[in-house]
């Protein structure tokens, strides 16, 4: 065995040691190195063995060309699974090999016990395998441009699904895992909230059929009760967010491969949404224990220098953006000192007591997600001392056009809701009584591209098969932009919505 080798799998060996005395708990992981080239691959397409797509080719190549001239470069992937994998990159030093290890650690570490990957296929990478199989036969028996095509246009919205809706339905074999899950003792005053027992009964609505190539209706309501209705009756009866989830179910005239490829991509959206959700927590999580693991291992000089140039490296503020691994381990380093040390002010209003900042630390990684974590704990004092401020473009420049805390605070909240994805929902899946999709984008504060838009609801077109309309806010007007296969219009409807 190659002599680094063997002592990086020492190393590994006493920085699990180190992790779970300091509290960390990740599941069991398979470290493997690769070369530059694997590394790229696994990170352009998200997952070993997944589907082959353009648009995984692309980005393989951008990141790539940015590697080979030395304008990034990636250190590590490690997927969310049990047990987990994380691939090294074959040319890092053993310094850096080493920081990788200790930074994995915090990810799975994370990944176990974030309430947000509560539902998440801890076995994504065999299920990955399986999906680009089934991807692969539809291209042999149907074509690999016709299969390609469709899935530009899935892909188009790949992002409009709803991760809340896995709390609200379980398949049989869940349900019957949580009635046997053994009852878990009380350890905080939040444990209530995430215990979903009470509502793990909620019936999973059945299949939908395929006669004649129609789904039927049953998921939301009778197909008879939805014929008399009256006109003031929406189908669906509550907005959907899942739009993926709704094409599945009620699109007409699709074929079962075409169903599949749809419910392939959704649940594979499904597996990265936590991650989306939590990039910031996540990454500030990994880079707070991987520095902490980093300043107790025995290194030489001159292995602690090359290890501080590259932690530098990683966790440095950009003037440009918010770098996650910057924000995410400042915040988690101001928790632990607020609540080891909390202000008079603290213990009056909050009740908190010195001496709890580790146990604050996990109670937060447990249960948060960026928009809270920093809703929560993204105070004055820490605005102030990382400079951050909101900026803009007049004319030809960059200015800051904010620096007053709360309002940029809440400035990057918003820009992370919905984890940065334009939030529309299905308020009509039967417009105008002609079974025509119209989409509402509830604007969170940032307008959509319209010429990106009007792209999008072609593909839409292709999906439903049947006219689409997206109402949308520009600067204080709303916006109807239909498509119906042949043309793209625009047309101002008011301050309200239109219907017909």
């Amino acid at each position: 065995m190659d002599p680094l080798i063997e002592q990086l799998n020492d190393d590994i060996e006493k920085m699990w040691a180190m992790a779970k005395e300091s509290g960390l708990d990740p599941y069991p992981i398979h470290f493997e190195m690769v070369p530059a080239s694997i590394m790229y691959e696994f990170g352009a397409y998200g997952l070993p063995g997944r589907y082959s797509h353009w648009t995984h080719g692309k980005a393989f190549y951008r990141m790539k060309t940015q590697y080979d001239y030395g304008l990034s470069k990636i250190y590590e992937m490690v997927i969310n699974a049990d047990p987990a994998y994380a691939f090294l990159l074959e040319n890092n030093s053993l310094t850096q090999n080493r920081m990788v290890v200790a930074h994995v650690l915090g990810h799975v570490d994370f990944f176990k016990h974030n309430a947000y990957y509560r539902f998440t296929n801890r076995q994504m990478v065999e299920s990955a395998s399986l999906n680009a199989e089934r991807i692969r036969e539809y291209e042999f028996t149907h074509g690999t441009r016709k299969v390609e095509e469709f899935l530009d246009a899935v892909l188009s919205i790949a992002e409009h699904v709803d991760p809340h809706l896995s709390f609200r339905y379980l398949t049989d074999a869940e349900k019957r895992t949580e009635r046997d899950r053994p009852s878990k003792p009380v350890e905080s005053a939040y444990d209530d909230i995430w215990n979903l027992r009470g509502v793990t009964d909620t019936p999973e609505p059945a299949p939908p059929s395929r006669e004649g190539g129609h789904a039927n209706l049953s998921r939301l309501k009778d197909r008879s009760k939805v014929d008399e209705r009256d006109e003031r009756t929406r189908f669906p009866d509550e907005p959907e967010k899942d739009l993926l989830r709704f094409i599945l179910d009620y699109a007409r005239g699709l074929e079962d491969w075409q169903r599949d490829i749809i419910g392939i991509v959704r649940l594979e959206m499904l597996y990265f949404v936590p991650q989306m959700q939590t990039k910031i927590m996540n990454e500030g999580w990994a880079s707070f224990w991987h520095q902490r693991i980093m300043r107790e291992f025995e290194m030489s000089s001159d292995e602690f220098t090359e290890y501080a140039t590259v932690n530098a490296g990683v966790v440095a503020p950009s003037r440009y953006h918010v770098n996650p691994y910057y924000l995410g381990v400042k915040m988690y380093e101001a928790i632990e000192k607020r609540w080891d040390n909390p202000s008079a002010e603290d213990q009056a209003r909050l009740g908190m007591v010195a001496g709890q900042g580790r146990a604050k630390l996990f109670e937060v990684r447990e249960l948060d997600n960026d928009v809270s974590f920093l809703r929560n704990y993204l105070t004055k004092e820490l605005i102030e001392e990382l400079d951050l401020y909101l900026y803009a473009k007049e004319g030809n420049e960059w200015v800051i056009v904010e620096k007053n805390w709360e309002k940029v605070r809440d400035g990057i909240v918003t820009s992370m809701t919905n984890f940065g994805v334009p939030y529309i929902t299905v308020e009509d899946g039967d417009y105008r009584r002609n079974h025509e999709l119209y989409l509402l984008h509830r604007n969170e504060g940032q307008e959509l591209d319209l010429t990106y838009a009007e792209k999008t609801i072609q593909y839409l077109y292709q999906l439903w098969g049947r006219p689409v309309h997206l109402e949308t806010l520009v600067g204080d007007e709303r916006v109807l932009i239909s498509y119906d296969g042949s043309r793209t219009t625009r047309s101002a409807i008011g301050t309200h919505k239109a219907r017909v």
